[in-house]
């Protein structure tokens, strides 16, 4: 843990910048990898490889026109943008990037994580009641089922880990890994919380929420300049925090030869994120009945059945 508030305050400003970029950089990643995926040019006119592409769409964001409809609650409509980025953000204060190195080492990070990723589904509803349009609520409403559906094994999946690691802490969980990955000794429960964080990011394929084909843009319909970026910052921030969650509880965290623990972590976290990609590149959008029934009548019981059988094997 960082000790003394001018260096917490120092690194909490260096830690969001950095992740201001990082997302801006995934965005260039993601659509170079799709178009290389895909058989298709991605970006590759403004700096090397498109590399400033990037900077170039958030600079026009940053200038568009951005009003809300009429009839909006302007109030909540200019709130909800905010609420999609800041609770992700705040989930990275417990993460920790290498030994000793966090912002704020709870007993209960998991949990904390966990509660940031979930208050950004009120970010969603609020705005698409705000926008007052109909594409927009029925994306909310999507977006809320969708989110307790999904929650309801997420942290199922994961009680696994805390088991055998006896701890919610983040640099207890990494410390238990010394021997052996918790991906080895929980299978299940990583592939299970991988797909519950694809749903908790709102990707494809569990993106229903915003689905163009039927919902226009969803809940973000009536979204444009700042406001629409802030709320594809959340996503894409969300996108690291699930990642940075899943290399700490099934990855080992910082652990690692020769490279120093950050640097492991920032490249564990790097290819988690590529994965993202690749899913979204390669998976089709699933029905959303079939999206719920997943939930519940697969993903919720195999996250019991395994909890159980690592609950005997403690015991044991």
């Amino acid at each position: 843990m960082i000790i003394g508030w001018p260096l917490v305050l120092l690194f909490s400003v260096m830690l969001v910048a950095a992740l201001l970029v990082a997302a801006g950089v995934f965005t260039w990643v993601e659509r170079r990898v799709l178009g290389f995926m895909q058989e298709r040019l991605g970006p590759n006119r403004v700096g090397p490889f498109g590399f400033f592409q990037w900077i170039a769409d958030t600079i026009k964001l940053l200038t568009k026109e951005d009003a809300p409809p009429a009839g909006a609650d302007v109030a909540a409509f200019r709130l909800a943008p905010a609420m999609a980025a800041l609770p992700t953000l705040a989930g990275f204060g417990v993460v920790a990037f290498g030994d000793g190195l966090a912002i704020a080492s709870l007993d209960m990070g998991v949990v904390f994580v966990i509660g940031m990723l979930a208050l950004s589904v009120y970010a969603l509803v609020l705005g698409a009641w705000a926008s007052r349009n109909r594409y927009a609520l029925l994306g909310g409403l999507r977006a809320a089922a969708q989110m307790l559906a999904y929650e309801a094994f997420l942290g199922l999946s994961l009680m696994g880990v805390v088991l055998l690691a006896g701890s919610f802490a983040m640099a207890d969980i990494v410390a238990a890994q010394q021997d052996v990955w918790f991906i080895l000794v929980q299978p299940i429960g990583a592939v299970l919380f991988f797909i519950a964080a694809l749903a908790a990011a709102h990707r494809l394929p569990f993106d229903l929420q915003e689905s163009e084909n039927d919902l226009v843009a969803g809940f973000m319909t009536e979204y444009s300049g700042m406001s629409f970026a802030l709320f594809f910052l959340g996503e894409y921030v969300a996108i690291l925090l699930v990642s940075a969650l899943a290399v700490t509880l099934f990855l080992g965290g910082w652990l690692g030869p020769v490279l120093p623990g950050p640097v492991w972590f920032g490249l564990k976290v790097s290819a988690l994120a590529l994965v993202f990609i690749w899913v979204r590149a390669a998976l089709p959008r699933p029905r959303y009945d079939q999206l719920i029934g997943f939930s519940w009548k697969v993903a919720l019981p195999l996250a019991l059945v395994n909890l159980i059988v690592t609950g005997w094997m403690v015991l044991a």
